[in-house]
């Protein structure tokens, strides 16, 4: 098994040791894009001017043993303009999993399992072709189930999820291939619970979290500080408010979303996290190789999965460990290089395609001299809001001109002005400025029935009965087939 943190054995002299750190310092070195002063402050203009363009986020980089930068960034609550922090409270959708992998190597710790067993084992009435499905194949997504049975919300009592999700056809032969599957990490919260005779959220706060020092990380038993709470808006135009708040209002968490995704935590408790990671506070050596030892992946590309980590080569040759969640408003991204000693730690509450995948920028800006990231845009939902809210639906021609020159790529596909269109129209109540944006994209897509159909949706939000049944009728007769 491959050692992906090199650890001195009793027999190695001081003087070994010292000259491999001496060695690997150096490298490390030499791969870095500038000064650490430099890079500091390359990285922080590069969020302070996304700021400018509504990025709203926050971003932690250890590097070579130092806390390079931890800052929070643009707004965790616009109608409170409560500002991002290290402090502030973001929901870290799939990075959930990583939580469940240890927990689970915990319990072979505590000689309560082993990843082999069969999950018949804790569910004795399982169909055939489901018994011999092992914790390994669940841990490595190669159980064959499929990715989610419902919706994150979506309240399900405990027998009815597993009744169902049992139930389901499995994709293929458990142990053949990989595919993600969230419902796989779900029935590993639930042997968590079988076995400890804890919650799941309980048994991590219990033996993992206070461990590590993590006192603001979970979903509804920490002391949470509703100042410091994040909302979420998709795309930065769509407020879904806070997870948090959402999960108390629920009185519990969905079996959609338990264990695979939808804990909360913030910048500080994630990084104490990895911390606690790497100097084994959580797992013995052996174990935490077994966390973060990559077992099987796509079959093609070099990406392979480990128990709740992505891992992959550098150009520099070093395993990089990773992963990322997203509920749509939320995304977090967790990039960790242990040989080089290094993590990136990003999260933001406005996700967009724009913003999603910063942390790989920031590594890039890390370890790359020649690499000059584009600067932050505003994404084109936002955009288009914002030039709405500021201006009368007839200075359409105008945006209808930047969006050709900017944004020519988002405008291709009909969706993307319909989407809009309805926000504007059932959000804001601008019901001419939708039906400008529906007019606009019946100009480039003449033969698509829905968007004429959205046209006569507008029409009738504004008052316009005629209108709004000639494009009914439109539509109809483009999608009568």
């Amino acid at each position: 098994m491959k050692n992906y943190i090199p650890t001195a054995t009793s027999k190695t002299s001081f003087l070994t040791v010292f000259t491999a750190i001496l060695l690997l310092n150096c490298y490390v070195i030499s791969q870095i894009a500038g000064p650490l002063d430099t890079l500091k402050t390359r990285i922080d203009n590069y969020f302070q001017q996304g700021v400018e363009n509504g990025f709203s986020g926050a971003i932690l980089v250890f590097m070579k043993g130092e806390l390079l930068l931890n800052k929070g960034y643009g707004l965790a609550d616009k109608e409170q303009e409560l500002t991002n922090s290290p402090a502030t409270i973001f929901d870290i959708g799939s990075n959930t999993k990583q939580f469940t992998g240890a927990a689970i190597l915990k319990l072979v710790q505590y000689e309560k399992l082993n990843v082999s067993d069969p999950i018949s084992k804790f569910f004795p009435e399982l169909p055939s072709d489901k018994q011999q499905i092992t914790i390994h194949q669940l841990l490595t997504h190669s159980a064959g189930f499929v990715e989610s049975i419902g919706r994150d919300f979506d309240i399900i009592s405990t027998e009815d999820f597993f009744e169902a999700l049992f139930k389901s056809e499995l994709q293929f032969e458990p142990g053949s291939k990989y595919s993600y599957s969230n419902n796989g990490y779900s029935i590993l919260a639930r042997i968590i619970e079988l076995v400890s005779g804890e919650s799941y959220e309980g048994f991590l706060k219990n033996h993992l979290f206070k461990p590590a020092g993590m006192e603001t990380t979970g979903y509804l038993l920490p002391e949470w500080d509703i100042s410091n709470m994040a909302r979420g808006y998709n795309r930065n135009v769509m407020d879904v408010g806070s997870m948090v708040k959402r999960y108390r209002e629920d009185g519990e968490i969905s079996w959609h979303l338990n264990g695979n995704g939808g804990i909360n935590s913030t910048q500080n408790d994630m990084s104490k996290w990895l911390n606690a990671l790497k100097n084994y506070q959580i797992l013995p050596d052996s174990l935490f190789q077994e966390l973060i030892q990559p077992r099987i992946g796509p079959a093609n590309g070099s990406f392979k999965y480990a128990f709740g980590w992505g891992v992959r080569t550098t150009d520099r040759n070093t395993a990089l460990l990773s992963h990322n969640g997203s509920n749509g408003a939320f995304a977090h991204t967790i990039l960790w290089i242990p040989e080089e000693d290094t993590y990136i730690i990003y999260a933001t509450n406005a996700n967009s395609p724009l913003v999603e995948r910063l942390a790989y920028t920031v590594m890039d800006m890390l370890f790359k001299k020649d690499f000059h990231p584009d600067p932050l845009e505003k994404n084109v939902y936002f955009f288009i809001r914002e030039y709405a809210l500021s201006n009368s639906p007839d200075q359409i021609k105008l945006l209808q001109e930047q969006l050709r020159i900017n944004y020519k790529n988002d405008i291709e596909n009909p969706g993307t002005l319909n989407r809009i269109g309805y926000l504007l129209l059932r959000n804001d109540n601008k019901p001419l400025w939708a039906v400008a944006l529906f007019k606009f994209n019946v100009e480039m897509f003449p033969d698509d029935w829905n968007v004429w159909d959205s046209l006569g949706d507008g029409y009738a939000a504004a008052g316009e009965a005629k209108s709004a049944i000639d494009s009914y009728q439109k539509a109809i007769e483009l999608g009568s087939n």
